[in-house]
């Protein structure tokens, strides 16, 4: 639990550079505005439409006594509605990283500077982040279809497959957010994943954290900025440790 509530502390730090560098963190709001504008009208639109299209799929329960329809028909809409929100954030994330890469590099880059040492140069660009964000979205589909079915379970679906799209959101919003730092290093995959499988708690607390921001209104624009910047925190901080438990073992 503690890990897990350093990880979330991370993002706080994040939002400390606002002060420090206003600037690079202002831009950065400009492709999360776009990106969230328009995944927000999907949402509203979804929503207005969500009891037509939960009668369509649920023709079987036409016949049925009350309340035992509206349960179903309940149960069918929060599965449906709680997948979209997985979606949309992964999304969210995978899209304003694309439209967002130069506004982005800078902020990781002015972070990685007060941070001591020169940014590392290894290529990252524009069609790495295209492919990274295709990467994100196929397993955001995943993630919200996982969500979507946990939802389906009577009477504690809602609250489970809540909890179960934060969390699976927030994992692959750690992921990707710290691949940015990491890859920058020219570190693959494979040592990716052995950097952050130690700290799994930390790396989903600040995932979670993430993904309960973007929840408020609004939240997700603000926040994009300060979880750029902390992610880059977050993966230098374990590339320390690593570092440092590498040196101990010697």
């Amino acid at each position: 639990m503690r890990e897990f509530l350093r990880g979330m502390a991370t993002l706080g730090r994040g939002f400390g550079y606002w002060p420090r560098r206003p600037r690079q963190m202002a831009l950065g709001l400009v492709p999360a505005g776009i990106v969230g504008i328009v995944l927000l009208a999907a949402l509203i639109t979804l929503g207005a439409f969500l009891p037509s299209i939960t009668d369509a799929v649920t023709p079987f329960a036409n016949d049925w006594r009350e309340p035992w329809a509206t349960v179903i028909r309940f149960a069918v809409g929060t599965a449906v509605f709680g997948g979209a929100i997985v979606l949309a954030a992964v999304s969210f994330t995978a899209l304003t990283l694309i439209v967002g890469e130069p506004f982005y590099d800078r902020i990781w880059r002015a972070v990685e500077t007060d941070l001591g040492g020169t940014p590392p140069e290894a290529a990252y660009g524009f069609w790495r982040s295209v492919l990274d964000g295709i990467g994100l979205l196929l397993r955001g589909l995943l993630a919200a279809l996982v969500a979507g079915l946990i939802g389906l379970v009577p009477a504690v679906g809602g609250v489970l497959g809540a909890a179960a799209a934060v969390f699976l959101s927030g994992r692959l919003l750690a992921d990707e957010l710290t691949s940015r730092a990491l890859s920058a290093r020219g570190i693959p995959a494979d040592r990716r994943r052995a950097l952050t499988r130690p700290h799994r708690a930390r790396v989903l607390g600040f995932g979670v954290a993430t993904q309960l921001c973007f929840m408020v209104p609004l939240g997700a624009v603000i926040t994009m900025p300060a979880a750029i910047a902390a992610s880059t925190l977050l993966a230098r901080h374990l590339l320390a440790e690593a570092e440092a438990d590498a040196g101990a073992r010697a």
